[in-house]
This record gives C-alpha cells, sequence and structure tokens, in this order.
C-alpha cells in the first residue's frame, strides 16, 4: 500500500507575495516534477493563497467578516484563489500526476473564524482511487462573522482528523522556524514559549508562521507529528533523508 503524505505549499513559495495575483509558475513546475517522481507516495496537497487571495482579501476586509458593502469579496478573493490553484493542478497534470482542485467555499464552512464543517469524503474518494486532490486556503461561508478566510494551515490540521496520513509535511519560503537565525529543529508547548518569531513584511490575513505554528501545535496535541521545511529540500523530505527543517511534535527534547 502506498504511503499517504500531505504536502502543504506556501503560499510564498508558489506565489509573489508582494505582487498582486503573481504565480510563481518556476516553483511550481519545479514542485510538480517532484511530485511525479514519486508514484510511490499517495499525495494530498494543499497550498497557501499568497498574493493570489490575501490582498483580495484585505482589500474587502473579509477577514473582519461579512457587511452590506463588501459582498463582492467573496467572489473577487476565491476567483483569486482558484486561478492559482487552477495553475497548480495544470502544471501537476502536465508532468502526469493526476490531480483535481476542491474548493473550501464548496466543501466548508466555518464559526467564528474556525472550520465548523468540512465535506471531506470526495477528497477521501479521490485518494482511494489514486487520485491527487489539490486544497487550497479560500474565503469560506461563516455563521457568526458571515463569512471569514480559511487558511491552508486549518485545512492541514482538519485532514488527518479525517483522512489517515502518515507523514505531514509544509515546503516553505524559509529553512524552518527561525530564532535568531537559527533553525529551531523541534519544537513544542514546552520550547514554543522561548521562541520569538518575526512577522512577515507581506500581506497575510491568516496569522503568517505564528499562525501556522499555533495550527500545527493543536495538530501534535492529537499526537500528529509535522515538519517544516525549506521548499529546495522537497525532495530530501520525500525520500526521508535529513531535510534540516523544523519537526513539530507533542514529544518533549
Amino acid at each position: 500500500m502506498k504511503e499517504t503524505v500531505l504536502i502543504k505549499l506556501g503560499g510564498s513559495v508558489i506565489t509573489d507575495k508582494s505582487g498582486d495575483c503573481a504565480v510563481h509558475i518556476e516553483n511550481i513546475e519545479h514542485i510538480s516534477r517532484i511530485i511525479s517522481n514519486h508514484p510511490d507516495i499517495q499525495f494530498i496537497i494543499v497550498h497557501g493563497a499568497g498574493s493570489c487571495g490575501h490582498p483580495e482579501a484585505k482589500r474587502h476586509h473579509l477577514d473582519k467578516g461579512l457587511d452590506p458593502y463588501n459582498k463582492s469579496g467573496i467572489f473577487i478573493t476565491h476567483s483569486a484563489v482558484v486561478t492559482l490553484n487552477t495553475a497548480v493542478v495544470n502544471a501537476l497534470r502536465a508532468n502526469g500526476v493526476e490531480a483535481v482542485g476542491i474548493h473550501p467555499l464548496d466543501a466548508c464552512t466555518a464559526k467564528n473564524g474556525r472550520l465548523e464543517s468540512f465535506s471531506h469524503q470526495p477528497v477521501e474518494m479521490l485518494v482511494r482511487h489514486g487520485i491527487v486532490p489539490v486544497l487550497h486556503g479560500d474565503v469560506v461561508m461563516d455563521s457568526v462573522r458571515g463569512a471569514c478566510i480559511v487558511s491552508g494551515d486549518q485545512l492541514v490540521r482538519e485532514i488527518p482528523g479525517r483522512i489517515p496520513v502518515n507523514r505531514i509535511g509544509l515546503a516553505t519560503d524559509v529553512a524552518g522556524v527561525l530564532c535568531q537565525g537559527k533553525v529551531v529543529p523541534l519544537i513544542n508547548r514546552e520550547t514554543m514559549a522561548d521562541i520569538e518569531i518575526g512577522e512577515s513584511d507581506n500581506t497575510d490575513v491568516t496569522g503568517g508562521m505564528i499562525g501556522k505554528l499555533t495550527e500545527l501545535l493543536r495538530l501534535s496535541d492529537e499526537g500528529t507529528e509535522s515538519t517544516i521545511f525549506h521548499l529546495s529540500r522537497l525532495d530530501d523530505y520525500l525520500d526521508g533523508r535529513e531535510h534540516g527543517g523544523t519537526v513539530v511534535t507533542a514529544n518533549r527534547v
């Protein structure tokens, strides 16, 4: 039986986050080639929105909820993230990977900014048939706020509780979680209190690295480990080699 690996592609590695929906075609092509070279792995892919979603959500104040004046932001933000998702899926398919996009606006609802429901059955069935589902950060309807942004990191936290996965890896534009310029090799709730994490200068309505670690620590509380590493080490991670990144775990150092 194939190993199932959940890979999260950071928005910063598949877009230029300083631009406005600037898709990083070269990186997406590189990622697609690596994935196509691992036919022994059943992938579930989640990607961030990067510059195809965060600026739109911020511009229309969707991070603060829905009001009578920003309803068009749902369509505009969703269209932007779908554009990016289509680029990722097309690149995978061009490299021989049977992939299909799954849009959280169609499959999820939230309550006060947190995922409340996730119709995961289509994702589970795609995996069962050897097809690669590609999900993404998206605007979703919210029972309290009207609408909100659900990050790819929230999806990463939710999927393992519904679909069995063997490993979870997050490919980013940094070598791992950095503290004073050095990679922190292992993070748990005990060590997290001693780490100072900077914020990105680019628009991110989902909390950046701090938001990511919040989700991964919640995942670790449920006994599921995850790893953050630089995109350039994706091959190493998939092959089980040293990747130089950060492991987020419930275990002590």
